[in-house]
């Protein structure tokens, strides 16, 4: 097994070193422009901003008071393209390079069997892609801290913070590596792989920024207030953009009934419709970590499901 191991090592160390080389360059970006988010937070022009509203002010001139955290939403947009990256370029040659080669055939007759040639490749393979996509993960986790859930900074829903942190980041890569594996094992040509793989990974990828905004697997909550007295501020909520009005047999209506904000007149629109109370429907900060487990079961049950199957295929067609 030490032989296979240090020929998959030799075969494989150009992705790896690329890998670390792109980890160790966000780390020192991360670090400069944290530094530099810090000092700005430290120098009290942020000190006036509450953490409710969504937009934070210069003090007499009124103009927007941000940080800079368009670096940060760069490494967020490189976290959620990962299982693409690691899939086409890593994935999809693990065993397609062998097998569009015929070095396959040479490495099983010196005595190594199919499982070996798969386990030293394979494994290697994740084991380096999930400590490189945590670090990437905890890099940003750690760079978006201090400006999480500001006005002046990146609420949780943003998408990358939303996709681009957590344990959705190690599932979403080992998704991408088992997906590039299996294609590759299937196709026996390098560049096809690499082509189905990316249409794979980008469609899930995508897929799932879609059920996110659509809410379809984490529901969001319902907040009724009555109609009498303002309701209570969004905060760090992530609105679905539906609100309305509720009669007293308990049926939703369009907030476009009573267009009017708190006051006499919505209290008078709402008491001649029979409107009892109104609602918006949101999720609060918490479903952060509802997203992030929903996200990594599937990504995770996907990897598992495509490993699976990567193995059955091997005693076919090897």
């Amino acid at each position: 097994m030490k032989g296979s191991l240090w020929l998959a090592w030799r075969q494989h160390r150009v992705p790896a070193g690329i890998g670390a080389a792109a980890l160790l360059v966000a780390a020192a970006i991360a670090s400069y422009s944290r530094s530099g988010m810090l000092d700005a937070l430290h120098s009290g022009l942020f000190d006036h901003c509450p953490t409710g509203p969504l937009y934070c002010t210069r003090s007499g001139t009124g103009l927007p008071l941000l940080l800079d955290v368009g670096p940060l939403r760069y490494l967020g947009a490189l976290n959620i393209a990962l299982p693409v990256l690691i899939g086409v370029f890593w994935g999809a040659p693990l065993l397609g390079r062998d097998r569009e080669l015929g070095t396959h055939r040479m490495i099983l007759a010196q005595g190594v069997s199919r499982g070996q040639w798969f386990t030293s490749r394979f494994a290697l393979a994740a084991v380096t892609t999930t400590a490189l996509s945590g670090l990437l993960a905890g890099v940003f986790a750690w760079w978006w801290r201090p400006a999480a859930d500001r006005s002046y900074g990146l609420f949780w829903y943003d998408d990358a913070a939303l996709s681009g942190s957590g344990p959705r980041v190690v599932a979403a890569a080992l998704f991408g590596l088992a997906a590039g594996t299996l294609l590759g094992l299937l196709t026996r040509r390098v560049l096809a792989a690499m082509g189905l793989t990316l249409l794979a990974t980008g469609a899930t990828t995508l897929l799932l920024e879609w059920t996110h905004h659509t809410r379809l697997l984490v529901p969001p909550h319902t907040y009724v207030s009555a109609g009498s007295v303002p309701k209570a501020p969004m905060g760090e909520k992530w609105s679905t953009g539906t609100y309305g009005l509720i009669t007293a047999s308990g049926r939703h209506d369009d907030v476009l009934n009573c267009p009017y904000p708190s006051g006499a007149q919505l209290r008078e629109c709402m008491a001649a419709h029979g409107y009892v109370a109104r609602f918006y429907e949101a999720s609060p900060a918490g479903d952060y970590w509802a997203f992030q487990w929903t996200d990594t079961a599937v990504l995770g049950g996907l990897a598992v499901l495509l490993t699976a199957a990567t193995v059955l295929l091997l005693r076919r067609r090897v």
